[in-house]
Protein backbone atom coordinates (compact mmCIF):
# COMPACT_ATOMS: atom_id res chain seq x y z
CA UNK A 1 0.00 0.00 0.00
CA UNK A 2 2.70 2.47 1.05
CA UNK A 3 4.34 1.73 -2.44
CA UNK A 4 1.35 2.37 -4.52
CA UNK A 5 0.98 6.25 -2.22
CA UNK A 6 4.92 6.32 -2.98
CA UNK A 7 4.30 5.34 -6.97
CA UNK A 8 0.78 8.06 -7.46
CA UNK A 9 2.76 11.29 -5.78
CA UNK A 10 5.48 10.68 -7.42
CA UNK A 11 3.61 10.61 -11.10
CA UNK A 12 1.33 13.64 -9.84
CA UNK A 13 4.25 15.63 -9.50
CA UNK A 14 5.77 14.85 -12.29
CA UNK A 15 2.26 15.87 -14.47
CA UNK A 16 2.67 18.85 -12.27
CA UNK A 17 6.69 19.85 -13.25
CA UNK A 18 6.64 22.80 -15.78
CA UNK A 19 7.54 21.39 -19.76
CA UNK A 20 10.38 23.60 -20.48
CA UNK A 21 9.79 25.88 -23.93
CA UNK A 22 11.82 25.86 -27.02
CA UNK A 23 14.17 28.19 -27.12
CA UNK A 24 13.90 30.75 -29.92
CA UNK A 25 16.92 33.01 -31.55
CA UNK A 26 16.42 35.26 -34.53
CA UNK A 27 16.47 33.60 -37.82
CA UNK A 28 20.03 34.23 -39.85
CA UNK A 29 18.29 34.84 -42.92
CA UNK A 30 15.53 36.14 -42.16
CA UNK A 31 12.29 35.66 -44.39
CA UNK A 32 10.67 38.79 -46.33
CA UNK A 33 7.41 38.64 -48.46
CA UNK A 34 6.55 41.80 -50.28
CA UNK A 35 3.27 42.00 -52.63
CA UNK A 36 3.15 45.00 -55.12
CA UNK A 37 0.25 45.52 -57.49
CA UNK A 38 1.64 46.29 -61.30
CA UNK A 39 -0.80 48.51 -63.76
CA UNK A 40 -3.94 45.89 -62.76
CA UNK A 41 -2.19 42.38 -61.53
CA UNK A 42 -0.63 41.73 -58.03
CA UNK A 43 2.96 40.41 -57.64
CA UNK A 44 3.93 38.68 -54.73
CA UNK A 45 7.25 37.82 -53.84
CA UNK A 46 8.79 35.21 -50.67
CA UNK A 47 12.32 35.77 -50.24
CA UNK A 48 15.11 35.01 -47.95
CA UNK A 49 17.71 37.74 -46.38
CA UNK A 50 21.30 36.17 -45.81
CA UNK A 51 23.57 39.34 -44.63
CA UNK A 52 26.94 40.15 -45.63
CA UNK A 53 28.72 39.78 -41.88
CA UNK A 54 32.12 40.94 -43.71
CA UNK A 55 32.38 38.53 -46.22
CA UNK A 56 32.85 39.16 -50.00
CA UNK A 57 29.72 37.91 -51.41
CA UNK A 58 29.64 37.63 -55.95
CA UNK A 59 32.63 35.52 -56.80
CA UNK A 60 33.05 33.93 -53.29
CA UNK A 61 30.22 33.22 -51.36
CA UNK A 62 28.02 33.33 -54.11
CA UNK A 63 30.76 32.33 -57.14
CA UNK A 64 30.29 33.33 -60.45
CA UNK A 65 28.71 31.01 -63.42
CA UNK A 66 26.58 28.87 -60.42
CA UNK A 67 23.23 28.65 -60.12
CA UNK A 68 22.39 30.53 -57.25
CA UNK A 69 18.62 30.17 -55.11
CA UNK A 70 18.55 34.56 -55.25
CA UNK A 71 18.80 34.51 -51.36
CA UNK A 72 18.79 31.84 -48.88
CA UNK A 73 17.01 28.97 -47.60
CA UNK A 74 14.06 27.82 -49.69
CA UNK A 75 13.89 29.04 -53.51
CA UNK A 76 12.76 32.10 -53.67
CA UNK A 77 9.62 32.52 -55.39
CA UNK A 78 7.27 35.17 -57.41
CA UNK A 79 3.66 34.29 -57.89
CA UNK A 80 2.22 36.88 -60.73
CA UNK A 81 -1.75 37.10 -60.61
CA UNK A 82 -2.15 37.30 -64.74
CA UNK A 83 -0.43 37.13 -67.75
CA UNK A 84 3.41 39.20 -67.52
CA UNK A 85 6.13 39.51 -70.27
CA UNK A 86 9.55 39.21 -68.60
CA UNK A 87 12.79 39.72 -70.63
CA UNK A 88 10.24 39.74 -74.17
CA UNK A 89 9.09 36.51 -72.92
CA UNK A 90 5.04 35.96 -72.05
CA UNK A 91 4.65 34.00 -68.48
CA UNK A 92 1.07 32.78 -67.45
CA UNK A 93 -0.55 33.12 -64.49
CA UNK A 94 1.58 31.20 -61.99
CA UNK A 95 3.99 31.01 -59.19
CA UNK A 96 7.51 30.94 -60.06
CA UNK A 97 11.26 30.13 -58.78
CA UNK A 98 13.41 32.53 -59.48
CA UNK A 99 17.24 31.39 -59.96
CA UNK A 100 19.92 33.32 -61.18
CA UNK A 101 23.38 32.68 -62.13
CA UNK A 102 25.65 35.80 -61.14
CA UNK A 103 28.62 37.02 -63.71
CA UNK A 104 31.07 40.00 -63.49
CA UNK A 105 28.98 41.77 -66.37
CA UNK A 106 25.75 40.08 -66.47
CA UNK A 107 23.45 37.81 -64.82
CA UNK A 108 21.68 35.05 -66.18
CA UNK A 109 17.65 35.34 -64.75
CA UNK A 110 15.42 32.26 -64.56
CA UNK A 111 11.83 31.83 -64.03
CA UNK A 112 11.57 27.97 -63.25
CA UNK A 113 7.66 25.88 -63.15
CA UNK A 114 9.44 23.86 -60.54
CA UNK A 115 9.05 25.50 -56.64
CA UNK A 116 9.65 22.67 -54.63
CA UNK A 117 13.17 22.41 -54.38
CA UNK A 118 15.52 23.95 -51.39
CA UNK A 119 17.89 26.26 -52.91
CA UNK A 120 18.68 25.51 -56.49
CA UNK A 121 18.54 22.44 -58.11
CA UNK A 122 21.67 20.33 -58.95
CA UNK A 123 22.39 19.73 -62.24
CA UNK A 124 20.98 16.37 -62.30
CA UNK A 125 17.16 17.53 -61.25
CA UNK A 126 17.35 20.44 -63.29
CA UNK A 127 14.81 20.10 -66.46
CA UNK A 128 15.14 22.61 -69.56
CA UNK A 129 11.36 21.97 -69.89
CA UNK A 130 10.92 23.66 -66.46
CA UNK A 131 12.16 26.80 -67.66
CA UNK A 132 9.46 29.31 -68.24
CA UNK A 133 11.88 31.88 -69.44
CA UNK A 134 15.18 32.56 -69.17
CA UNK A 135 17.66 35.77 -70.10
CA UNK A 136 20.59 37.87 -69.31
CA UNK A 137 20.45 41.23 -67.52
CA UNK A 138 23.23 43.61 -66.72
CA UNK A 139 25.23 44.09 -63.70
CA UNK A 140 24.41 47.76 -62.40
CA UNK A 141 27.48 48.91 -59.57
CA UNK A 142 26.67 50.38 -56.42
CA UNK A 143 28.14 53.11 -54.68
CA UNK A 144 26.71 52.58 -51.45
CA UNK A 145 27.45 49.08 -49.97
CA UNK A 146 23.85 46.76 -49.11
CA UNK A 147 24.42 44.84 -46.09
CA UNK A 148 21.24 42.60 -46.22
CA UNK A 149 20.02 40.98 -49.54
CA UNK A 150 17.28 42.67 -50.93
CA UNK A 151 14.78 42.49 -53.59
CA UNK A 152 12.51 45.33 -53.99
CA UNK A 153 9.89 46.81 -56.99
CA UNK A 154 11.22 50.24 -58.79
CA UNK A 155 9.57 52.01 -61.55
CA UNK A 156 6.60 51.16 -61.16
CA UNK A 157 3.92 52.53 -64.37
CA UNK A 158 0.78 51.91 -65.81
CA UNK A 159 2.37 49.08 -67.92
CA UNK A 160 5.05 47.64 -65.84
CA UNK A 161 7.41 47.61 -63.24
CA UNK A 162 11.02 46.89 -62.09
CA UNK A 163 11.97 43.99 -59.72
CA UNK A 164 15.67 44.84 -58.36
CA UNK A 165 17.47 42.86 -56.26
CA UNK A 166 20.79 44.19 -54.62
CA UNK A 167 23.62 43.43 -52.34
CA UNK A 168 26.91 44.38 -51.24
CA UNK A 169 27.60 46.86 -54.38
CA UNK A 170 25.88 44.82 -57.00
CA UNK A 171 22.78 45.68 -58.04
CA UNK A 172 20.53 43.74 -61.39
CA UNK A 173 16.77 44.73 -62.13
CA UNK A 174 14.93 42.48 -63.97
CA UNK A 175 11.59 44.15 -65.72
CA UNK A 176 8.14 43.24 -65.71
CA UNK A 177 5.63 44.33 -68.29
CA UNK A 178 2.02 43.50 -67.97
CA UNK A 179 -0.65 44.68 -70.69
CA UNK A 180 -2.73 46.95 -68.65
CA UNK A 181 -3.41 48.95 -72.19
CA UNK A 182 -5.21 45.98 -73.66
CA UNK A 183 -7.58 45.36 -70.27
CA UNK A 184 -8.03 48.87 -69.90
CA UNK A 185 -9.71 49.56 -73.66
CA UNK A 186 -11.53 46.27 -73.34
CA UNK A 187 -13.53 47.31 -70.10
CA UNK A 188 -13.89 50.83 -71.16
CA UNK A 189 -15.24 48.68 -74.61
CA UNK A 190 -17.85 46.90 -72.56
CA UNK A 191 -19.06 49.47 -70.14
CA UNK A 192 -19.61 52.10 -73.17
CA UNK A 193 -21.42 49.26 -74.86
CA UNK A 194 -23.82 48.47 -72.05
CA UNK A 195 -24.90 44.64 -70.60
CA UNK A 196 -23.53 42.24 -73.17
CA UNK A 197 -26.59 39.91 -74.52
CA UNK A 198 -25.98 37.24 -72.23
CA UNK A 199 -26.63 39.82 -69.45
CA UNK A 200 -29.77 41.22 -71.26
CA UNK A 201 -30.69 37.44 -71.47
CA UNK A 202 -30.10 36.01 -68.03
CA UNK A 203 -32.31 39.48 -67.16
CA UNK A 204 -35.42 39.02 -69.19
CA UNK A 205 -35.36 34.80 -68.53
CA UNK A 206 -34.98 35.58 -65.21
CA UNK A 207 -38.10 37.82 -64.86
CA UNK A 208 -40.10 35.44 -66.93
CA UNK A 209 -39.60 32.35 -64.73
CA UNK A 210 -40.11 34.85 -61.76
CA UNK A 211 -43.04 36.20 -63.33
CA UNK A 212 -42.49 39.56 -62.66
CA UNK A 213 -42.26 42.67 -65.05
CA UNK A 214 -43.38 40.63 -68.30
CA UNK A 215 -43.13 43.76 -70.22
CA UNK A 216 -39.89 44.39 -68.76
CA UNK A 217 -39.16 40.99 -69.54
CA UNK A 218 -40.02 41.40 -73.62
CA UNK A 219 -37.29 44.11 -73.82
CA UNK A 220 -34.43 42.59 -72.32
CA UNK A 221 -34.95 39.46 -74.29
CA UNK A 222 -35.41 41.31 -77.44
CA UNK A 223 -31.88 43.06 -76.38
CA UNK A 224 -30.15 40.11 -75.87
CA UNK A 225 -31.15 38.76 -79.72
CA UNK A 226 -30.35 42.36 -81.19
CA UNK A 227 -26.64 42.28 -79.49
CA UNK A 228 -26.30 38.66 -79.89
CA UNK A 229 -28.55 37.39 -82.27
CA UNK A 230 -31.37 35.46 -82.60
CA UNK A 231 -31.68 31.83 -81.28
CA UNK A 232 -34.59 29.31 -81.10
CA UNK A 233 -34.32 28.93 -77.48
CA UNK A 234 -34.22 33.03 -77.16
CA UNK A 235 -37.27 32.96 -79.45
CA UNK A 236 -39.24 30.05 -77.72
CA UNK A 237 -39.46 32.38 -74.12
CA UNK A 238 -40.00 35.43 -76.00
CA UNK A 239 -43.13 33.35 -77.50
CA UNK A 240 -43.73 32.52 -73.74
CA UNK A 241 -43.75 36.13 -72.85
CA UNK A 242 -45.88 37.54 -75.38
CA UNK A 243 -48.63 34.70 -74.77
CA UNK A 244 -48.12 36.10 -71.01
CA UNK A 245 -48.93 39.76 -72.28
CA UNK A 246 -51.88 38.33 -73.95
CA UNK A 247 -50.40 38.61 -77.21
CA UNK A 248 -50.93 35.95 -78.66
CA UNK A 249 -50.54 36.75 -82.14
CA UNK A 250 -47.40 37.87 -82.05
CA UNK A 251 -46.62 34.36 -80.05
CA UNK A 252 -47.72 32.12 -82.59
CA UNK A 253 -45.74 33.77 -84.58
CA UNK A 254 -42.21 33.78 -82.87
CA UNK A 255 -43.09 30.09 -82.07
CA UNK A 256 -43.20 29.34 -85.52
CA UNK A 257 -39.91 31.00 -86.31
CA UNK A 258 -38.53 29.10 -83.51
CA UNK A 259 -39.94 25.88 -84.48
CA UNK A 260 -38.77 26.43 -87.83
CA UNK A 261 -35.02 27.13 -86.50
CA UNK A 262 -35.25 24.05 -84.04
CA UNK A 263 -35.84 21.77 -86.85
CA UNK A 264 -33.13 23.45 -89.06
CA UNK A 265 -30.77 22.82 -85.31
CA UNK A 266 -32.25 19.34 -85.37
CA UNK A 267 -33.65 20.25 -81.70
CA UNK A 268 -37.09 17.84 -81.84
CA UNK A 269 -38.02 18.35 -78.77
CA UNK A 270 -38.16 22.92 -79.28
CA UNK A 271 -39.99 21.72 -82.22
CA UNK A 272 -42.72 19.63 -80.13
CA UNK A 273 -42.70 21.81 -77.55
CA UNK A 274 -44.00 25.31 -80.00
CA UNK A 275 -45.97 22.78 -81.66
CA UNK A 276 -47.94 22.13 -78.59
CA UNK A 277 -48.09 26.12 -77.30
CA UNK A 278 -48.71 26.97 -81.17
CA UNK A 279 -52.26 25.13 -80.58
CA UNK A 280 -53.10 26.57 -77.43
CA UNK A 281 -52.58 29.96 -78.31
CA UNK A 282 -54.59 29.32 -81.34
CA UNK A 283 -57.69 28.57 -79.28
CA UNK A 284 -56.94 31.60 -76.87
CA UNK A 285 -56.68 33.75 -80.11
CA UNK A 286 -60.18 32.34 -81.01
CA UNK A 287 -62.23 33.62 -78.40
Amino acid sequence: MKKLFYLTALLISVALMPVSAQIKTPAPSPTCKVSQDVGLIKVDLEYSRPSAKGRKIFGDLVPFGDMWRTGANASTKVTFSDEVTVGGVKLPKATYALYTVPGEKEWSIIFYKNTSFWGAPEAKDFKEEDVAARFNVPVQALHDKVESFSMNFDGLKNDGADLVISWENTKVVVPIMVDTDAKVTADIKATMDGPSAGSYWAAGRYYFEEKKDMKQALEWVNKAMEKGGEKFWMLRVKSQIQAELGMHKEAIATAEKSMEMAKTEGNNDYVRMNEKSIAEWKKKGMK
